[in-house]
């Protein structure tokens, strides 16, 4: 599935109400990992055909090599995870 070079997993509005929740550092980063695999996890369902509620951790697992591979053959802007 290839995704946008400009695709956020966070957006600009979600990281400030991070910021401004009465959380502290460690709190905000969880919040804000949640949020990113919240959205992760809705581009994995919509790329398997299954509602996020009936993945399992071998389609993620798999969803990942897949995006790994892609990433190998075809250079980062390729795959949705570009890091």
């Amino acid at each position: 599935m290839q995704q946008p070079s400009s695709m956020q997993f966070l957006s600009t509005e979600e990281s400030a109400d991070v910021d401004a929740a009465l959380l502290d550092s460690s709190e905000k980063f969880l919040t804000r990992l949640t949020i990113s695999s919240l959205r992760l996890l809705n581009i994995i369902a919509e790329d398997l055909g299954t509602p996020v509620t009936e993945l399992t951790h071998k389609q993620i697992i798999a969803w990942f090599e897949k995006d790994g591979k892609i990433r190998r053959e075809q250079g980062k802007d390729a795959a949705t995870l570009q890091w």
